[in-house]
């Protein structure tokens, strides 16, 4: 039971327990009517009951069924980052695209391949960089449009045009969470919060033509570890064109199991304290298993439709995220 909800019942024992007197002491302190708990409110729940301000059970297994209902309506909302890029990374292990493999859309996308928000103008490179073996060095091309995201979604750094390195290329090292190690001189240098980031970007076609675009990215960009600097492995090439891909996130109970999969992988924590409590509040929490029991489940269920219809008006928005 939270703090909030015991406060409140136990407020509402000690106004109600008060004996109306006839004529009341000098020192009784007269109750506001508007403060005490009557003994039925008609919600939106039904009429719940109370007897001397306690809930009946039956009230407080409403209340407890409508508190999950509404931290698994944040747990999704909030969620959707994330799940969206266990999504992401789950398409690009499929076709290989990680570690010292990029995937490029050399003759750039089409239907085949399932994004949010991508289009099929453009020259768009991929790569799932995990850093719990150590830094990662990413050599970036001139003339790019390329970013760096966390595990849950959340901005690292652009590379190129936008970058630090302002489209004349660079070397960057991405070292991982509460790394102790050097810093060291001619690297663009940035902590992530989290061992998974998602490398994307875009190259740009000439007079329509994708090709040289193609080519600078071969020529150029480079993912390697950071202990290897001195003789880095050979960065391989995949033409993603014509793959049928999926990187959208689930919209059923499987949507809990793709965020539950970043809590169990990254650090305790990662995205924050509010949101810690409430995907641990429906059963999802480090280092134990997202074992929803029938009722939780329903819930659950229940939730993710309802997340979706206040999202709805957003959707268009999302648009304008990098890609």
């Amino acid at each position: 039971m939270t703090f909030a909800l015991r406060a409140m019942l136990l407020s509402s024992v000690v106004l109600l327990s008060q004996p109306v007197l006839a004529d009341p002491f000098s020192m009784t302190t007269p109750i506001p009517e508007e403060i005490l708990t009557p003994e039925s409110v008609d919600t939106r729940l039904g009429t719940l009951q109370f007897n001397d301000g306690v809930p009946t059970a039956e009230t407080a297994q409403k209340v407890w069924d409508q508190l999950d209902f509404s931290r698994g309506i944040e747990a999704f909302l909030n969620g959707i980052p994330g799940a969206s890029m266990v999504a992401i990374r789950t398409g690009l292990r499929e076709v290989g695209a990680e570690k010292s493999t990029i995937g490029v859309f050399e003759t750039l996308m089409d239907s085949k391949s399932l994004f949010l928000t991508a289009n099929t103008e453009t020259i768009y490179f991929w790569n799932w960089m995990d850093l719990k073996d150590g830094p990662v060095v990413v050599e970036s091309p001139p003339g790019i449009l390329g970013v760096v995201d966390d595990f849950w979604f959340r901005y690292v750094t652009d590379l190129g045009n936008a970058g630090p390195d302002k489209g004349k290329g660079g070397k960057y090292l991405f070292v991982p969470p509460g790394w102790k190690g050097e810093k060291p001189e001619g690297y663009f240098v940035f902590e992530s919060p989290t061992f998974g980031n998602l490398l994307f970007g875009r190259a740009f076609m000439k007079d329509g033509d994708p090709a040289p675009g193609v080519a600078s990215l071969k020529k150029n960009l480079r993912v390697y570890p950071y202990d290897k600097k001195d003789a880095p492995p050979e960065t391989t090439f995949l033409d993603l064109s014509g793959q049928a891909m999926n990187t959208v996130h689930a919209n059923n109970m499987k949507f809990f199991e793709e965020v539950n999969q970043i809590i169990q992988e990254e650090p305790a924590g990662a995205y924050g304290p509010d949101m810690t409590g409430i995907f641990s509040a429906i059963g999802m929490e480090k280092g134990k298993p997202f074992a929803p029991d029938e009722r939780m489940t329903k819930i659950l269920t229940d939730a993710w439709p309802s997340a979706m219809r206040r999202r709805a008006p957003s959707i268009s928005g999302r648009a304008t995220r990098k890609s």
